[in-house]
C-alpha cells in the first residue's frame, strides 16, 4: 500500500474514455429498434449511454410503447441479437482507435506501479482491450455480472478498488457519462469527467476535461491532492 496521500489506483470506464465504441452500440441498437418498428435518433441514443443492455432494451421498448408486447424470452433474444451485431462490429477495432493520451497514461501508471482498472457496464471489455492491445496494461477488469448493481450504483468502482487493494479515497475514477460520475462519487472516489462540463459537473465531477489528451499521471496526482478531503 502506498503512503498516505499517494494515488493508489485509477479506475476507468471503457466506452467514451478508452475508446469510442458508442457508435457501434448506436448502429446495433438502431438496427434492432427498426426491426421492431421503433425508430430512434442519436438524441434518444444518449439515454442509453453507460447503462446495461437490459435497461437499454427496456428504454427502447418503452419509447415504442411496446414494453409489455414481448415475453422475457423474446426480450432476451432481442438483447442477444443486438450484442451479436455489436460484437461483429468490434472486429474493425485496432490500436489506432484508442483515445489520445490513454496508452501513454497507462504506461506511466504501469511504470509507477499504480494499478489501472476497468469498471465498465460492457461484458465485452476484455475483447475490446485485446483489440486495442491494451489488455496487458490493466491490472483488473471488473465483470459487470460480478456485482449486484450497475451504474449509477458504486458497485463496479468499489469492486475495482477492492481487487487491487486500494483505498477508495486514494483512487480516481474516470468517466464520460452522468451515471458513471454518480457511481464514482457514491464510491467515495475523486471523479474526473471527460466531455461537456455543464453536463458532468452537474453529476458531481470534481474536474472535467474536454478530451483525454490532458490525462497524465502528474495531472491525476495533482487532482487527488487538490480534491482529497
Amino acid at each position: 500500500m502506498k503512503g498516505n496521500g499517494a494515488l493508489q489506483a485509477v479506475v476507468f470506464d471503457l466506452d467514451g474514455v478508452i475508446t469510442d465504441t458508442a457508435e457501434y452500440h448506436y448502429v446495433a441498437w438502431k438496427n434492432l429498434g427498426e426491426s421492431l418498428d421503433i425508430p430512434f435518433d442519436r438524441e434518444f441514443n444518449e439515454q442509453l449511454k453507460g447503462i446495461s443492455r437490459g435497461e437499454s432494451l427496456a428504454r427502447i421498448l418503452r419509447l415504442g410503447g411496446k414494453e409489455d408486447a414481448f415475453s422475457a424470452e423474446e426480450k432476451e433474444e432481442f438483447a442477444q441479437r443486438k450484442n451479436e451485431h455489436y460484437v461483429s462490429l468490434l472486429d474493425s477495432l485496432t490500436p489506432e482507435h484508442t483515445y489520445p493520451g490513454i496508452r501513454e497514461l497507462l504506461l506511466e501508471l504501469q511504470a509507477a506501479g499504480i494499478p489501472a482498472v476497468i469498471a465498465s457496464a460492457s461484458k465485452n471489455a476484455p475483447q475490446i482491450l485485446k483489440a486495442l492491445e491494451l489488455d496487458s496494461l490493466f491490472r483488473y477488469v471488473v465483470h459487470p455480472d460480478s456485482v449486484p448493481h450497475g451504474k449509477p450504483a458504486p458497485d463496479l468502482f468499489l469492486r475495482g478498488a477492492e481487487e487491487v487493494g486500494a483505498d477508495v479515497k486514494a483512487c480516481i475514477g474516470i468517466e464520460d457519462a452522468q451515471a458513471g460520475i454518480e457511481a464514482i462519487k457514491s464510491a467515495g472516489m475523486i471523479a474526473v469527467g471527460i466531455g461537456e462540463e455543464a453536463v458532468l459537473k452537474g453529476s458531481g465531477a470534481d474536474v472535467v476535461l474536454k478530451d483525454t489528451k490532458q490525462l497524465t499521471l502528474s495531472f491525476l496526482e495533482r487532482t487527488l491532492q487538490e480534491h482529497s478531503h
